[in-house]
């Protein structure tokens, strides 16, 4: 399959669904991605069957806040930085580049680097939606160690990270990004095609593509999301407060909507690191991470950012289940409630409104 300039349109509609507030905005990295593939020809999409089992896989995306990358755009030039980088270090060939996470932004930064470098993409991706931080891999998850690290910035400063584990490699990554100024890329969890056969989760690409032409393609744009994602909706409102700001490398705040029509008289608050992390309504949780729960417009049903989510605007809350690797009891410990500080037990979003996946 060829990822073609067409494309991006839908994808971008698709990954800001899966991106749950974060993964950077797709806005910009849209029009990058369609002017590199306009200048450089389409992307190839390819399987891990279709590559060398010897062959340097690397996954690439975004790192810091997604209110910062928004204004400090890169140059377009980090991916080469990235590759001279980890082939420099191992000495091989990168034969494929990979999504760090399908939400968002980083969803889209792969098909431009892509573009540029001539590499074939994978589809597939490490998240099947976005996190905040670097160890939240389905790799980790997996029982990978993350052994090569590259964080680049549009300078051409580069840092080669050995971490030992997965938190580590968070803690690392996110002091130099910091020092780049908020905003930066990388290439994470730099691995070998055999190994990430398990450990990363495929389809991912593909997946987002038919979620924004499904969107596209219906009278009701939110009723067909519903059915597309196998989604609840757990309010239809108004946004009557945001409280927002950046600091440690994300955006950190909470977003309050007040419920109309059916639901009126009723307040959800979604909090925030990045991505939306958990809806809570009178203090009970109605969904929370890993699963995923993105604001829509009520009408068109595009995703809203964290970074872009304003008072007065319509919205439905969806949430809906994540990939099966998340709810696994490493998964769970790794990206579950308790992972960002609620002390509450994961409960499947479908099992919380019982419904069926």
């Amino acid at each position: 399959m060829l990822i073609q300039s067409d494309d991006i349109t839908a994808l971008a509609r698709g990954c800001a669904v899966l991106g749950t507030g974060g993964g950077g905005e797709v806005v910009t990295g849209a029009l990058v991605a369609r002017q590199a593939l306009d200048d450089h020809g389409p992307v190839r999409l390819v399987g891990l069957d279709d590559l060398p089992n010897d062959g340097i896989l690397m996954p690439v995306g975004g790192i810091g806040a997604p209110s910062v990358s928004a204004e400090k755009i890169g140059s377009g030039d980090e991916v080469e930085f990235l590759r001279e980088a980890v082939e420099s270090v191992l000495r091989q060939p990168v034969v494929a580049l990979m999504a760090s996470e399908i939400g968002g932004g980083n969803g889209l930064y792969p098909i431009a680097a892509a573009a540029r470098t001539g590499l074939p993409l994978v589809d597939g991706d490490a998240i099947g939606r976005a996190f905040p931080e670097v160890h939240m891999v389905s790799m980790n998850v997996a029982g990978l160690r993350p052994e090569l690290v590259v964080v680049a910035d549009e300078r051409r400063n580069v840092v080669v990270l050995r971490p030992v584990d997965g938190p580590w490699a968070e803690l690392l990554a996110r002091s130099v990004t910091e020092v780049f100024g908020g905003s930066a890329a990388m290439a994470d969890y730099v691995m070998q095609v055999s190994v990430a056969r398990g450990a990363i989760i495929e389809g991912s690409v593909t997946k987002a593509l038919e979620i924004g032409r499904t969107v596209m393609a219906a009278s009701d744009p939110v009723a067909s999301l519903l059915e597309a994602v196998d989604a609840v909706q757990l309010l239809a409102g108004k946004v009557v407060d945001v409280e927002r700001h950046t600091a440690g490398g994300f955006v950190r705040g909470s977003v309050i909507v007040e419920g109309y029509g059916p639901d009126a008289g009723r307040l959800v608050r979604v909090e925030i690191q990045n991505e939306n992390l958990v809806a809570l309504e009178d203090g009970a949780i109605l969904a929370s991470v890993p699963d995923l729960i993105t604001l829509v417009d009520s009408q068109t049903a595009d995703a809203v950012a964290t970074e872009v989510v304003r008072y007065g605007q319509r919205v439905a809350i969806i949430a809906f289940p994540c990939a099966p690797i998340w709810r696994t009891t490493a998964g769970i410990e790794i990206a579950g409630p308790r992972a960002f500080g609620y002390d509450v037990d994961y409960l499947p979003v479908e099992a919380r409104h019982g419904v069926q996946a």
